[in-house]
């Protein structure tokens, strides 16, 4: 009872009381900042700081208009329109016509010497100070601050890479996947999506590519990977294509329209059916022969008309054999059609041969359509011999 009374104590001293305090404002402070970041919390910090920022700016500019020119206002007047509201945003406005003119007065007249308050400089924070209210008004009507928009755009990237994501096989099968958005970019309309179906005994895999490229197709593409990864496992394998059609058609887009390609393979035996909308053919690598053969199966594409048919065509996978679905970015450019396209890819794809395609996706994109300015998608399905599988 004792040492109890004296741990209490301890706890109760003024320098514990103190610790305790700063811990939960050190708390505090984090919190704040990471709701500021993410466009959570207020903008009334920047506002103060930036209206501290603009009478500075006007002393040192009447301090020495040589070294610190009129048309340093200009610096919070930008900074503010990326950070504040617009209903702040013209408050901070204000700070800075106000500084202009006890500038303009104090300096003097522009016409009496250099680095004054000259019309220029008016114009130059004015033009400045109306992009940055546009660009207010503009994330105020979208609701998304610009420290929130990076963040968003981060977390659709990832969902779509997510959504993308293979899912793992059995001994004896390998799966592999390259995507390449065009021009370096993030986002692109090419998206895979894949599961296990039939208790785990089935891959089925679907390949599409949007209409357009990019940023352009980005939205698209990732509206239609939820819908159809929502429709994976959900229907019979040869409603997929219907249903996908149907619900493109619902959406009465401009560019609306996109190629697809399914795929559903028994890993027990290795058969496997192709369903195709529009989309280029798959390659099949057969083991015993060494020889690459199309597998073309009839269909339209989505997003065009009501009541299309979907016919599959069926193969088998033998031990050794490779299966290859790409889309058009990877075998078709403006100088080169596409069976010249994928003449070159089962070229390039021979090399890997020995090597059972371990790694083979993403150099197979960077040896055949490296500079292309288009999205490309490469899903490689092997089954490995006994040896493969022994050496692995």
């Amino acid at each position: 009872m004792a040492a109890g009374r004296e741990r209490r104590a301890e706890a109760e001293t003024f320098t514990a009381r103190l610790k305790k305090q700063w811990h939960r404002a050190r708390v505090g402070m984090r919190r704040a900042a990471v709701d500021y970041f993410r466009g959570d919390g207020s903008d009334w910090i920047a506002l103060v700081g930036l209206l501290v920022t603009v009478p500075l700016i006007a002393a040192a500019t009447l301090a020495n208009s040589v070294w610190f020119s009129p048309a340093a206002l200009v610096l919070p007047v930008v900074v503010g329109g990326l950070l504040l509201r617009p209903a702040s945003l013209l408050g901070l406005y204000a700070a800075a016509a106000t500084a202009l003119i006890v500038e303009s007065v104090r300096l003097g007249p522009y016409t009496e010497g250099p680095s004054r308050v000259t019309p220029g400089v008016v114009l130059v924070v004015a033009a400045c100070g109306f992009f940055g209210l546009l660009l207010a008004q503009f994330r105020s009507r979208v609701g998304v601050p610009w420290r929130r928009g990076g963040t968003m755009l981060f977390d659709l990237r990832e969902r779509i890479r997510v959504q993308s994501k293979l899912p793992g096989l059995p001994d004896g099968w390998h799966r592999e996947m390259a995507l390449r958005p065009a021009g370096g970019q993030s986002f692109s309309g090419d998206f895979v999506v894949a599961a296990r179906t039939n208790g785990g005994r089935t891959l089925e895999v679907v390949l599409t590519d949007v209409s357009g490229k990019g940023m352009d197709a980005g939205s698209r593409a990732l509206l239609l990977s939820g819908a159809f990864g929502g429709l994976l496992g959900s229907l019979p394998p040869h409603a997929f294509l219907p249903a996908a059609n149907g619900y493109l058609l619902r959406q009465d887009w401009d560019e609306g329209f996109a190629t697809s390609i399914h795929l559903v393979l028994d890993l027990d035996s290795g058969d496997y059916e192709l369903y195709s909308a529009g989309h280029p053919p798959g390659l099949q690598l057969s083991a015993g022969s060494g020889r690459w053969e199309e597998k073309t199966a009839e269909g339209p594409l989505l997003g065009v008309y009501d009541g299309a048919q979907f016919d599959s065509v069926k193969g088998s996978l033998r031990p050794g054999d490779v299966l290859m679905l790409f889309t058009d970015g990877l075998v078709e450019t403006s100088d080169r059609d596409i069976v010249e396209g994928i003449d070159r890819l089962t070229g390039e794809a021979d090399r890997y041969v020995a090597g059972g395609f371990h790694g083979a996706a993403w150099h197979l994109i960077e040896a055949v359509a490296k500079d292309v300015n288009d999205d490309r998608a490469l899903l490689l399905i092997c089954r490995e011999g006994p040896t493969a599988a022994a050496t692995r």
